[in-house]
C-alpha cells in the first residue's frame, strides 16, 4: 500500500496582508503547505526549527530586509530561496542572486507566476540535490602559492593563481573584471579590463584539461566573472 507524499512546505516572508494571503492561497491550492511570517526578524528562527521546502523573501520588510536575510540563510543552509522585489533595478536584481537567492520576482506580479517559478526552482533542487558529503577537491596553498585539483598540481603564473583563489572562495559571486583587476595587481599598474579576460581564459583552461565537463568559471555578459564549481570543493592550507 502506498502513501500520498507529505505536501511540500512554503515560508511566505511578506508583510503586506493582501499580498501574504494571496500566495497562500495560490500554493495552498496547488497542494502546498504554507507558513507565513510578517516580520523579517523571526524568519531565521523559525527556519532552524522547521525547514521549508522553499522560501518566498520579500525584500523590504519590518525586522530585518530580505537581503540581510539571504545572506544570513546561506551561512548554513542551501534551502531555495526566490527574492521578491518592488525595487527593479538591474543592480538590486544582480545583488539579490549574488548573495545567493535561486530566483526573484518583481511586484507587481501574478500569482500564477509565482507559483510556476516555485515549481521549477524546487524541480532544480530535486535535480541537483545538496551532496551528503563534500570532498575537497580543490586545494590551495597559500604558503608554497600552489594549487592543485583532484591531486593533480595546476600549472598557475601568479595572476591565474590569485584569480583563482578570489573566485574560488565565494561560489556564485560575480566579480566584474575591474574588483579582479585591483585584487590581482596591487601595485597599481595601468593594465585594460581585457587583461583579466585573457588569464580567465588562461585558467579555465588549465581547469578544464582535468575534467573537461565541469564548468568552473562563467562568464556573466557585460559585467564579469564567477565561479561555478559547489562552495565545499575548496581547501585552503598553509
Amino acid at each position: 500500500m502506498t502513501h500520498p507524499s507529505q505536501p511540500q512546505q512554503i515560508m511566505i516572508v511578506e508583510d503586506e496582508p493582501k499580498l501574504g494571503q494571496l500566495l497562500v492561497d495560490y500554493l495552498q491550492a496547488d497542494g502546498y503547505c504554507t507558513n507565513w511570517l510578517t516580520r523579517g526578524d523571526r524568519m531565521i528562527a523559525t527556519v532552524r526549527q522547521q525547514p521549508p521546502a522553499l522560501i518566498l523573501l520579500d525584500l523590504m520588510l519590518p525586522g530585518c530586509d530580505g537581503l540581510t536575510l539571504c545572506r544570513e540563510l546561506r551561512r548554513f543552509s542551501n534551502i531555495p530561496l526566490i527574492m521578491v522585489t518592488a525595487r527593479i533595478e538591474e543592480l538590486d536584481r544582480l545583488l539579490g542572486l549574488e548573495i545567493g537567492a535561486d530566483d526573484y520576482i518583481c511586484k507587481p506580479y501574478s500569482p500564477r507566476e509565482v507559483v510556476a517559478r516555485v515549481k521549477a526552482v524546487l524541480r532544480r533542487a530535486q535535480r541537483d540535490p545538496e551532496p551528503a558529503q563534500c570532498t575537497a577537491v580543490l586545494e590551495i596553498d597559500l604558503a608554497a602559492f600552489q594549487a592543485s585539483y583532484q591531486g593533480n598540481l595546476l600549472d598557475l603564473t601568479p595572476v591565474e593563481f590569485r584569480l583563482l583563489k578570489i573566485l574560488s572562495e565565494q561560489p556564485g559571486k560575480v566579480f566584474s573584471r575591474q574588483q579582479l583587476l585591483d585584487s590581482v595587481y596591487d601595485d597599481y599598474r595601468v593594465v585594460t579590463d581585457r587583461t583579466i579576460d585573457t588569464h580567465i581564459k588562461n585558467l579555465r583552461r588549465k581547469l578544464e584539461q582535468l575534467e573537461s565537463d565541469k564548468p568552473f568559471i562563467r562568464s556573466v555578459y557585460g559585467i564579469g566573472y564567477r565561479w561555478e564549481a559547489e562552495p565545499c570543493t575548496q581547501r585552503l592550507v598553509g
